[in-house]
């Protein structure tokens, strides 16, 4: 296997911050973070033809959405809140000489989250995400893959608890070149059905969403990177009453910039700063984001 300065950025497929899935359901409350919001430079800088190996990553982020978009893309100076979360990730990487040239991670992602806003102080364990990814080399500079995850309803209190099955699908990708790199994910998050005894049942709309790194290899220790996050989320369903939910759908576009230190061959430390450009019906990103890597 590699192991060239190249290597040690390779973190593996994933992480998020899900739409509004460490935070608990409500049919009237849009997404806290664009899903998958948390990745960086290189996540997807992946090797194929290799010997078994581990990754952990600990991803955080804090939000202070001190404003929220209405429906016209104004920002209005309510509705934000204060919420940290955290994602802490093992993978387990390996190929199979049966399938020579594709390489394999399988995922399991605890999510720790707190929310400081509106009179409300809580924190604890969100639900539990797990998953596959697969991929293939076209060339040697570039990389094309999938991967899978689900998103179990549950966390250690009713909200943190969404109630509903997540899947999260998305088609990624990653390039690059000398001084450049250039990577991202295009995908969507589709939920079942939330059923709470004695309230209504509901359909909660799907999350389409992408998020592109583009960064600058300035040195073999420093990388600043430029990031853009998308996401479109498809209005709430009231199945007990046949009807949609009004102003549930939400959209948002979040510009951020950061550094990437590649500080040894099996470790790294990423940090950025993202904000909001654009939004409808959705609490504004103002979002600081930090992703630790160790390799072994």
């Amino acid at each position: 296997m590699d192991t060239s300065h190249g290597f040690l950025r390779r973190t593996g497929p994933l992480c998020l911050a899900v739409a509004a899935l460490c935070f608990g359901y409500s049919p009237s409350a849009q997404a806290e973070n664009i899903t998958f919001a948390v990745i960086g430079p290189h996540e997807y800088d992946l090797p194929v033809d290799f010997k078994p190996f581990n990754a952990l990553v600990q991803y955080g982020d804090g939000n202070a959405a001190g404003s929220t978009y209405d429906g016209q893309g104004r920002r209005q100076p309510t509705g934000g809140s204060h919420t940290w979360t955290g994602l802490t990730k093992y993978v387990y990487f390996r190929s199979f000489k049966a399938i020579p040239h594709v390489g394999f991670a399988f995922e399991l992602i605890p999510t720790e989250s707190f929310v400081l806003a509106n009179g409300k102080n809580y924190g604890g364990m969100g639900p539990t995400i797990a998953g596959i990814a697969t991929w293939f080399k076209p060339n040697h500079k570039s990389t094309f893959g999938i991967q899978v995850f689900f998103e179990a309803p549950l966390g250690t209190r009713q909200a943190l608890s969404t109630n509903y099955w997540t899947n999260i699908s998305t088609f990624f990708f990653d390039y690059e070149w000398k001084h450049f790199s250039f990577d991202g994910d295009l995908g969507a998050a589709p939920s079942s059905t939330l059923h709470v005894k004695g309230q209504h049942s509901y359909h909660p709309g799907t999350a389409f969403f992408t998020n592109l790194r583009f960064s600058w290899k300035a040195s073999k220790l420093v990388e600043p990177f430029f990031a853009l996050d998308w996401q479109n989320v498809m209005g709430t369903y009231d199945n007990t009453m046949s009807h949609w939910l009004p102003n549930t759908s939400s959209r948002e576009v979040a510009l951020g910039v950061g550094m990437m230190f590649n500080i040894a061959p099996n470790y790294s430390i990423t940090a950025r700063y993202s904000h909001s450009a654009e939004g409808r019906y959705t609490p504004e990103t103002d979002a600081y984001y930090i992703k630790l890597l160790y390799l072994w």
